[in-house]
């Protein structure tokens, strides 16, 4: 297998599994909790948990970036999250756009798939750029 379609594929995996953690870490928080806001800080808390991991996985198999302190570390993961906040517009978009439109769940869930994929997509390349570049802009 060529080695741009392995790391297509890999991305592709790794953007299920967060997309996996992200709904239902959302899922999770309605069944917890449904009060006034129960749908704005379930998608809150889904976009933390799918961040985490995909920056884990991404950092690791994606980049493979060492960092060179905790430190570092750090810095790297908020160059990532402020990647993110571009991308997170078009998720949170599709999202509550879906809900808005259709009012039921399964079709919240649906355009947040749609909005993470597309912004998945638009994220990889920022994070090649940007985030987990070998040299200087």
């Amino acid at each position: 297998m060529f080695a741009s379609t392995r790391l297509a594929v890999n991305y592709a995996i790794f953007a299920l599994i967060a997309t996996v953690a992200n709904i239902g870490a959302q899922d999770l928080v309605t069944r917890i909790y449904g009060g006034a806001f129960a749908i704005f800080a379930s998608v809150v808390v889904g976009t933390g948990a799918g961040l985490v991991v995909k920056y884990i996985l991404d950092k690791r198999y994606i980049f493979r970036f060492q960092a060179r302190s905790v430190a570092h570390d750090t810095q790297i993961f908020a160059l990532y999250t402020v990647m993110g906040l571009v991308t997170t517009v078009v998720f949170w978009g599709f999202e509550f756009g879906f809900h808005h439109i259709f009012e039921t769940k399964e079709m919240r869930y649906l355009g947040g798939i749609i909005g993470l994929a597309i912004g998945y997509l638009s994220k990889y390349h920022l994070d090649k750029r940007y985030v987990f570049r070998t040299e200087p802009v």
